[in-house]
């Protein structure tokens, strides 16, 4: 099977490189070069063909993280044979037990540069991810075109990436006999394997992972990544051939002391890594030397050791790179990562004992979150690999189905309803939301802007408004507008949504409200920016607003990496500048804040998300089909 592979070049006039925007570039040409290369098996869609043992895979419903029904597992270290406190904490420092080639190892090796890790570049993370498939498939070159733009800078998770939910399963030991509650049967991981094929997920690399975590490509339909630590003898004798059987690839954490060794439990051997690490389905990473419980309470050359000697005995005697760390007992501070970047690895994954997130609401790529075992079954049906990359020049996506979503981010819960088009109505007085978008086609709407609380059944406005739902334009109170200055004016028309400044002396008309965004459909002046340019933003923006510094219930609009239009509400109480964080970790791009408090009211399908009856309001932002809003006869 053939891919195309692209190679850039641009000259002349470009004044800032480290921005290559195309009003930068004056020359751009593309050429496309025919390169022949093996195709895995097991990947599907976009991504080739898929073996016949997996099925067709469905789009996922709700977003969200997997609360934790049993806390992920301890590991206990042996009694004998590795390092206890008060031994010396020297650079030369090895495993007493280690034999003489470890030692050597350990003990001639040249520190690793101190100096930061090169970024990977996106044209490298593009054929990382793309290799051994077909890009003739993927959905379209514009999206390849994005990537290559707007890839991360390292660590960072990119925007688009943070809207998929891709499980990392993480397993430790696979034996007949049960010896702690985490471990697993050969038949019970077997039996995981066949949920995966039945559901139709699709199980990926770390690379195509961490490929997908640096670019926002998408991944296929429904995505799993299977992990595996320690090093036990099970991983040998039942996970690798089950793996090979099924074509599914894995991520393997060995700590190297204990390879080859008997420390209370089974150990592979080097003979057996080798094996394992030349199948192209297989990924060694590396998880120290001696499996510390907290590489972050070791002296800097303990840590040092841990983290960078592992590397090179891994590479040493496998003869591979060991591009990925996996920290014991998911434990690390900001010195412990610093210490994963100088050495050279790409990403690193962790764990957590109080809550299981998916891979994309990560902090960053040194501390990839994992899922413990106990909750697979819990997650197969929620894995998606993200919405498509918009084309370069087009930012808004209003073509997508409109789905409910539920995600906790940031220990915010959060209620999303994501796709479609945004379009306003403005009622006749006040009403439920739902009362509101009854008569419409409307999927999913939200409470809008602020409104005058001088009469209980007014629709007046705070600020012009515009709606397609009267078509009237109605001025904002010039007694009232200057205090609303500077807050966002949210611009909507049959294509894209502006969120500018209100600037009274130039906003109050319909005239120039065109002059900003022609053809223009729905106005409205919202609370405040949560998300600017995919920044959170700080509490000083907030000005004057009455309680953004308070908890609430809060609700919000606006637009994801995807392009696509987002209508929700907090689950919980929180401030206005935490919102905006846990918007921002999700993939909100813009994001303003709606009338609040009591006011705050999602709906999806005629019914309330919420766990109250919210306040009557006379404005709502709703998601409609992509053909646009549709107003039902009240005789029908």
């Amino acid at each position: 099977m053939k891919w195309f592979r692209l190679v850039w070049c641009w000259s002349g006039g470009v004044k800032d490189r480290s921005k290559p925007k195309f009003s930068r570039l004056v020359q751009l040409a593309i050429f496309v070069s025919v390169v022949t290369v093996p195709t895995a098996g097991w990947l599907k869609s976009s991504w080739g063909e898929r073996s016949p043992k997996l099925l067709a895979q469905e789009s996922p419903v709700e977003e969200g993280l997997i609360e934790s029904s049993q806390q992920s597992p301890e590991f206990e270290l042996p009694e004998a044979g590795l390092p206890e406190a008060g031994l010396p904490e020297s650079e030369g420092w090895t495993e007493p037990n280690a034999t003489a080639a470890e030692k050597s190892a350990i003990q001639t090796a040249t520190p690793s540069p101190v100096c930061p890790i090169k970024p990977i570049s996106a044209s490298e993370q593009i054929e990382r991810l793309v290799t051994g498939t077909s890009l003739a498939l993927v959905e379209n070159w514009g999206a390849l075109l994005a990537a290559q733009f707007s890839a991360t800078a390292f660590p960072q998770v990119h925007g688009m990436a943070r809207l998929s939910r891709v499980p990392v399963i993480m397993y430790h030991d696979i034996l007949p006999e049960k010896e702690v509650f985490f471990d697993v049967t050969p038949a019970e991981f077997e039996a995981h394997l066949q949920q995966i094929q039945e559901k139709g997920l699709t199980p990926i690399s770390m690379d195509h992972l961490v490929a997908h975590l640096s670019t926002g490509l998408p991944l296929p339909e429904k995505p799993i990544l299977l992990s595996f630590d320690d090093g036990y003898q099970g991983h040998y004798d039942y996970v690798y051939p089950l793996l090979k059987r099924y074509g599914y690839p894995g991520v393997f954490g060995i700590y190297t002391n204990k390879v080859g060794k008997q420390f209370g439990r089974s150990s592979l051997t080097w003979a057996q890594l080798r094996q394992m690490s030349a199948d192209p389905l297989i990924t060694i990473a590396a998880h120290s030397l001696s499996h510390p419980p907290d590489l972050g309470e070791l002296s800097e050359n303990r840590m040092r050791d841990e983290i960078v000697q592992s590397k090179r005995i891994l590479e040493t005697e496998l003869g591979i790179p060991i591009n990925y760390f996996v920290y014991p007992e998911g434990k690390y501070n900001e010195q412990v990562q610093d210490w994963v970047q100088k050495a050279g690895y790409r990403a690193a994954l962790t764990m957590n004992d109080t809550v299981d997130l998916y891979a994309g609401a990560s902090k960053d790529l040194l501390s990839i979150e994992r899922i413990g075992q106990g909750n697979f079954a819990a997650v197969l049906d929620q894995a998606y690999g993200g919405p498509p990359l918009p084309l370069l020049g087009s930012p808004f996506r209003f073509d997508a189905p409109v789905q409910l979503g539920k995600v906790t981010s940031n220990e915010v819960p959060l209620i999303l309803a994501t796709g479609g088009r945004p379009v306003t109505l403005h009622a006749d007085s006040r009403y439920q939301v739902a009362e509101i978008v009854k008569d419409t086609n409307a999927l999913a709407a939200v409470d809008g802007g602020f409104f005058s609380l001088e009469f209980l059944d007014s629709n007046v406005m705070v600020g012009p408004i515009l709606s397609q739902s009267t078509g009237e334009f109605v001025p904002g109170n010039p007694k009232e507008i200057p205090r609303i200055a500077r807050r966002p004016l949210v611009l909507i028309n049959p294509s894209q949504v502006k969120y500018i400044p209100f600037d009274p002396q130039k906003h109050n008309t319909l005239a120039g409200l065109k002059a900003e965004l022609p053809d223009l459909t729905d106005a409205f002046v919202a609370a405040a920016w949560l998300v600017k340019d995919s920044q959170p933003q700080p509490a000083q923006t907030f000005g004057n607003l009455f309680d953004f510094d308070a908890a609430r219930d809060r609700a919000f609009w606006g637009i994801d990496q995807a392009g696509r239009p987002i209508v929700g509400v907090s689950g919980d109480y929180v401030d206005s500048v935490t919102l905006g964080e846990s918007l921002s970790r999700v993939g909100l791009r813009d994001a303003v804040m709606l009338d609040s408090g009591a006011s705050a009211s999602l709906v999806f399908q005629g019914e309330s998300q919420m766990s109250y009856e919210p306040r009557p309001v006379p404005h709502v932002v709703a998601l409609v089909p992509p053909e646009g809003l549709q107003m039902r006869s009240k005789c029908e």
